[in-house]
């Protein structure tokens, strides 16, 4: 079911367009705009909502001839988006085909407007809908985290990561060169690096094992020392790191 969005200048026309769409069983839901301006600001609302958001627009019918931005230069910024919806231009004037088809336009449909002629455009917006790719979604690079920094993200490696801290809602990562804030909870971060040789040996700390440089013991407590910063080591936590560390100093 199509998402469209209707744009004309001339109420009567508008109105008729309208009444066309909301008749053809593919189409899901249609609004009107008066202008470019109005249709804009619907259609920043569709992107603001993303592709299966309530406010998403899957095709425009967009008249050429308006006040102020025209419908050609409207299209012209919709191809800028990521991801524009279809645009099918519905015009008095037959001049301006090969524009609208400059534009990757799904149709061009001429004035007065026919029920069948409608009908062939929605059926190419709709099979070119169905025929879209997935958007891709990408697994998190398991090798590097992103972080922030002065408005630049950079990618960290987790091997460099020595230990990371607990801050609230937040983790802070050590490495060699610096710490850097993210927003994700240790527990997460535990469960994500347990494979990597990361332990939780502390409800604030997880260390990185191959990066402790000793094992204290002082009076029944454990401590561990990482870059030089020594750590405690919770009661419940003590039994699994020494274990872990004796199997990774003798191989077994």
């Amino acid at each position: 079911m199509l998402r469209a969005l209707a744009v004309d200048d001339e109420r009567p026309s508008l109105e008729e367009l309208l009444y066309l769409l909301h008749a053809d069983p593919r189409i899901g839901s249609a609004e009107g705009a008066g202008d470019a301006t109005e249709a804009l600001r619907r259609i920043n609302r569709a992107l603001q909502s993303g592709p299966d958001g309530p406010d998403a627009i899957d095709v425009v019918f967009l008249d050429i001839h308006m006040p102020g931005l025209d419908g050609l230069e409207m299209a012209r910024l919709l191809t800028g988006l990521a991801e524009p919806p279809l645009v099918v231009f519905v015009t008095a004037h037959e001049g301006f085909a090969v524009h609208a088809f400059d534009l990757k336009a799904v149709d061009y449909v001429l004035k007065p407007v026919r029920r069948e002629r409608l009908a062939e455009a929605v059926r190419r917006a709709a099979q070119l809908r169905r025929a879209a790719p997935p958007i891709p979604v990408h697994e998190p690079d398991p090798d590097h985290i992103p972080v922030e920094l002065g408005g630049v993200t950079r990618f960290v490696s987790v091997e460099d990561i020595t230990r990371v801290e607990a801050q609230g809602d937040y983790a802070r990562l050590h490495t060699p060169q610096g710490s850097h804030l993210v927003r994700i909870p240790l527990s997460t971060l535990e469960e994500r690096w347990r494979a990597r040789g990361f332990l939780r040996i502390h409800r604030r700390h997880l260390v990185a094992l191959h990066h402790i440089g000793e094992l204290r013991l002082d009076a029944g407590t454990v401590s561990v020392l990482v870059d030089s910063v020594e750590l405690q080591v919770s009661r419940r936590h003590a039994r699994e790191l020494r274990d872990l560390l004796m199997r990774r100093t003798t191989g077994r």
